[in-house]
Formats: C-alpha cells, sequence, structure tokens
C-alpha cells in the first residue's frame, strides 16, 4: 500500500467537504493533500499532474490569502458569483489551448503515460482551481468533468485509493455545484 496516496486521500476528503462549505480552511488542508499526492503521481509517471500539484500548493496559498479577506453572510463562509458569457467563452478557449499544448509536449518530450488525458485534466484543473480561488460558481462544473476524467485515468494507472478519492469527489462537486448556486441566488 502507498502511505502517501492514502494519506492523500484521507485529506483529499475533507479538504472537498471544507470546500463545500465555503470554508477558508480548505486551503491548509489542500496544500497538505497535494504534496502528498505529487509524490504518489511522479512515481506512476503522470508528470503533468506532478506539476499541478505544485501549482496547486501556489494557488491554494493565493486562495487562502483571496478567501480570508472576503466577507460572507456567515463567519467562516465566503459569498461566490456567475461568470459573464463571455467570460465563460474565454476560460474554455484557453483552457483547451492550454491542455492541447502541455498534451504535444508531453507527448513528444517524455515517456509520460496517457500525455493527453493527463494534460487535459491538468489543463481544466488549473482553469477550475483560479475559479476556485475567485469563488466563481463555474469551477465546480469543471470538476465535475475533472473528475470523471480522473477516475478512468487513476484506474488505468492502477491508483486506486485516488481512483476512489476523484469518485467521491464527483459526488462532493455536484453538491458543492448545487450549494454554491443557492449561495449566489
Amino acid at each position: 500500500m502507498n502511505w502517501t496516496e492514502l494519506a492523500g486521500a484521507l485529506l483529499g476528503l475533507a479538504n472537498i467537504v471544507l470546500l463545500v462549505r465555503r470554508s477558508v480552511w480548505n486551503f491548509p488542508v489542500a496544500m497538505a493533500m497535494v504534496t502528498l499526492i505529487g509524490i504518489t503521481l511522479f512515481e506512476k509517471r503522470l508528470y503533468s499532474e506532478t506539476g499541478l500539484q505544485v501549482f496547486f500548493f501556489v494557488v491554494n496559498g493565493w486562495g487562502w490569502y483571496l478567501w480570508s479577506r472576503a466577507k460572507g453572510a456567515k463567519e467562516d463562509a465566503v459569498p461566490v458569483g456567475w461568470m459573464s458569457d463571455r467570460a465563460r467563452f474565454v476560460w474554455a478557449a484557453a483552457t483547451a489551448a492550454l491542455s492541447l499544448t502541455l498534451g504535444w509536449i508531453m507527448h513528444r518530450f517524455t515517456n509520460a503515460a496517457l500525455p493527453f488525458a493527463d494534460s487535459a485534466v491538468t489543463g481544466a484543473s488549473i482553469a477550475a482551481q483560479i475559479l476556485l480561488s475567485l469563488r466563481r460558481i463555474e469551477n465546480w462544473v469543471l470538476w465535475v468533468a475533472i473528475d470523471v476524467v480522473s477516475v478512468a485515468l487513476y484506474l488505468n494507472r492502477e491508483l486506486y485509493f485516488l481512483a476512489a478519492l476523484y469518485l467521491v469527489f464527483l459526488i462532493l462537486s455536484v453538491q458543492g455545484l448545487r450549494e454554491w448556486k443557492k449561495a449566489a441566488a
């Protein structure tokens, strides 16, 4: 058993529960989680997602700062909102371009396993994490798609704890979308 995978998965569960509740404390938990998951993914040659964990660590620090400054209706919950149609289009185009470019680089220059699937998850995750830090509801739509692809990817690489974690993430991401939609109304 890979203890870093298991510990990362358990911290991931705590993180997503805190996110659904719009708690600022999701960020330090996330920083510990991504450190452990990054180690696990590197060992399985999922290099795009390994780099993604470094990005997650940094952007979680930024998100922690932003959320700590936001004032919500409840003491520990932050306000959330929707993006404009134009912003959605720009984010979708940029995410697709990033994912395809990264996939090509990983395919061409590394021995990455599943470089395009790995890079699609990475590109979408970067967008979703930034949108989460900006408290945009659309982050949850991206996380739902990411979770579906990640389950298949992790099963393919025999990362069963991470696959199980992302299956739970999928359920909680749907719940997060519902909760944040209500909070924005």
